[in-house]
């Protein structure tokens, strides 16, 4: 059986892309392809507790590119790829997620109706703890119909606990 993949097959791309990610610490966030003109663009979102920095994009995109060049998964047809960190404004979908985001301050849509705002002060693998006005509020990922890290521009320096993600894009072929 063939393991070319098409526009539309980003689980066989996974599946082979994660052991290679998974070597450098982190982890396989997504994997996507687009059309690009008469090329593809290949996408690949990589990231690890502590954030990742310019210089792990780099080393991964090299393990990635030597990987493709190796193997038929993309076919023959010429593509792009292009590696780096999700952003800040990813949604909250995974407890990693939650943890690489203590300290920030986030906007929770509850699947049972209404909004929470508040401070992530500890995840574990099944919940959340907020600081919610002052309020220490326990919020269990199965409640969560959408979450997102807000952006403080007016934030002190300093009060992070984690350094924020460098992300970066490195593009080979």
């Amino acid at each position: 059986m063939s393991r070319r993949t098409d526009h539309t097959d980003t689980s066989s791309l996974e599946n082979f892309l994660r052991p290679i990610v998974e070597q450098f610490g982190c982890d396989l966030e997504a994997a996507d392809i687009a059309p690009a003109g008469r090329r593809r663009l290949l996408r690949v979102l990589v990231d690890r507790d502590g954030g990742i920095n310019l210089d792990d994009v780099a080393d991964v995109t090299r393990a990635i590119s030597k990987a493709l060049d190796a193997d038929d998964i993309m076919g023959d047809g010429a593509y792009t790829l292009e590696v780096s960190s999700p952003g800040v404004d990813r949604p909250l979908t995974l407890p990693r997620h939650w943890r690489r985001n203590v300290s920030r301050l986030v906007v929770v849509t509850l699947t049972a109706g209404g909004k929470l705002t508040g401070r992530i002060k500890s995840a574990s693998e099944e919940a959340a703890e907020l600081d919610v006005d002052g309020t220490l509020r326990t919020v269990a990922y199965a409640d969560v119909a959408k979450a997102k890290v807000q952006i403080e521009f007016n934030r002190a320096a300093g009060n992070d606990e984690t350094a924020p993600d460098a992300g970066g894009t490195v593009e080979e072929n």
